[in-house]
């Protein structure tokens, strides 16, 4: 049955990702300055939302692959809109802090929508429709930031929590209306693995709090280096139990085909360079001219730095769906990746005009738009539908958690390149950007590689 309505349905659902995504790093000054508190504890609105974030997504991704799709998406989107409210309406910072935590389901949309579209789609349009939804988040963040800087810059950060609830509100309409009714009689029924997510919540949750944490403790502290090992072992001991389990939380046995392998190491990698790339970025943007390298725009237009993301994640999204069936998908992801080096080599000399950081961003876009489009595709096509939920969650986890390493990176360098002002020095700016730039050469040198030898390989069974 064709339902024609239901891939921009879930599209508009995953951008309440986006959304809440941008009401991050560039309201924390704004925020900082609201509740009275060092600009040090307003960071943990980021934190506890990436913390939250990295437990609730496998949880969904293992859950959508069970009966009952519609439920936990509508179920998710609730939780949202009252984390929204309460951070909207929060009298102090705890509540506020509570707020975000509760919006931190938020990672866990996008992979919930690949598996609907998966399953209710015709087989010709899925592949298409997993790209879109992959990239929706980076393609509409260059939206939003410009947008909750409007909001903020006229108003004040309540309103764009505010505009947040009244959008989760109509997505919420959106996917009662439009996506199919439950339960999804040819879903699996499994046993759900209890000890498997505490493990992984427990591990994920030490390894994002050691990460985040770590700058302000101190990386030789024994509290950072207490927490790492604490991660280490409880990681440890959920992937041995993962292993054994007949039906674990995620299946960490697809590890072993090379595609959805090269998908996840990919999106760690890129997690931490997109973070340092758009995080300094928009750093840049808001620092004062006297620093030597900021522009000094106001909030207000500070946020439209990351359109040119959209408008590059689009654009690419767009000319991977057109090549999709003469370029294969592995070899999507080096080019992408070609071009995210490109970008970040490109700011690491080149960050001081506003056109630099415009165009840097572009080239983010672009690259980051063909990788996204790639990697759950590659996940997609080389798994089993009841593994398809829990396999493209724990790939987002995989990007939380790089991202996280390019928060504490970026934190780390920044604060030891702390002037008078108490602004970044441009050594501190420069030496973050170079880290992102060589991360993001190593990522693209793997995938080169990679590709080559899968191509000699070829060549010689053909050969022979």
């Amino acid at each position: 049955m064709a339902r024609p309505q239901l891939v921009p349905a879930l599209i508009y659902a995953a951008l309440s990702t986006a959304i809440v995504s941008s009401l991050g790093m560039l309201l924390v000054p704004s925020i900082a300055t609201g509740f009275q508190v060092p600009v040090s504890t307003a960071q943990w609105m980021l934190t506890i939302n990436l913390l939250v974030g990295a437990i609730a997504t496998p949880v969904m991704g293992r859950l959508s692959d069970g009966p009952h799709k519609k439920r936990l998406l509508v179920f998710s989107l609730g939780i949202i809109l009252i984390g929204s409210v309460l951070a909207a309406a929060a009298p102090n910072f705890t509540i506020f802090v509570i707020g975000r935590a509760l919006q931190g389901l938020t990672y866990g949309i996008v992979p919930v929508t690949i598996v609907l579209a998966r399953r209710y789609l015709e087989p010709i349009k899925v592949q298409s429709s997993i790209s879109s939804l992959s990239v929706t988040v980076s393609t509409s963040i260059g939206i939003g930031y410009p947008l909750t800087g409007i909001i903020a810059g006229l108003m004040d950060f309540r309103f764009a929590f505010w505009f947040a609830a009244l959008f989760v509100i109509s997505a919420i309409f959106v996917v009662v209306r439009v996506v199919p009714q439950g339960p999804d009689e040819m879903a699996g029924r499994m046993p759900f693995d209890y000890s498997g997510t505490a493990l992984l919540s427990l591990g994920l949750g030490t390894l994002l709090l050691g990460v985040s944490e770590g700058p302000n403790w101190g990386w030789g502290s024994p509290a950072a280096l207490g927490t790492m090992a604490g991660a280490v072992i409880l990681l440890a001991r959920w992937a041995k139990t993962a292993l054994r389990t007949e039906h674990p939380l995620i299946n960490l046995r697809v590890l072993r085909n090379g595609e959805v392998l090269l998908a996840n190491l990919t999106a760690v990698g890129l997690g931490a360079a997109l973070y340092i790339g758009l995080s300094i970025s928009s750093l840049i943007a808001q620092t004062p001219a006297s620093t030597g390298y900021g522009i000094a725009l106001p909030v207000f237009w500070a946020g439209f730095v990351m359109f040119p993301l959209s408008v590059g994640s689009f654009t690419a999204n767009r000319i991977v769906r057109r090549l999709s069936n003469r370029i294969s998908l592995t070899a999507l992801l080096p080019i992408g990746t070609g071009v995210v080096a490109v970008s970040g080599t490109m700011l690491w000399f080149a960050h001081t005009q506003l056109w630099e950081i415009l165009l840097g961003t572009l080239l983010f876009g672009l690259g980051m738009g063909a990788s996204y489009a790639a990697m759950p595709a590659l996940i997609a096509r080389s798994v089993a539908t009841e593994e398809l939920g829990s396999s493209v969650s724990f790939n987002q986890v995989l990007r939380t958690v790089g991202s996280s390493f390019g928060t504490a990176i970026a934190g780390a360098v920044l604060a030891a390149n702390m002037g008078k002002d108490m602004h970044s020095t441009d050594t501190g700016i420069t030496l973050t950007l170079a880290i992102g730039a060589i991360l993001c050469l190593v990522v693209f040198a793997a995938l080169l590689l990679h590709t080559l030898k899968n191509k000699v390989a070829a060549a010689m069974r053909r050969a022979g």
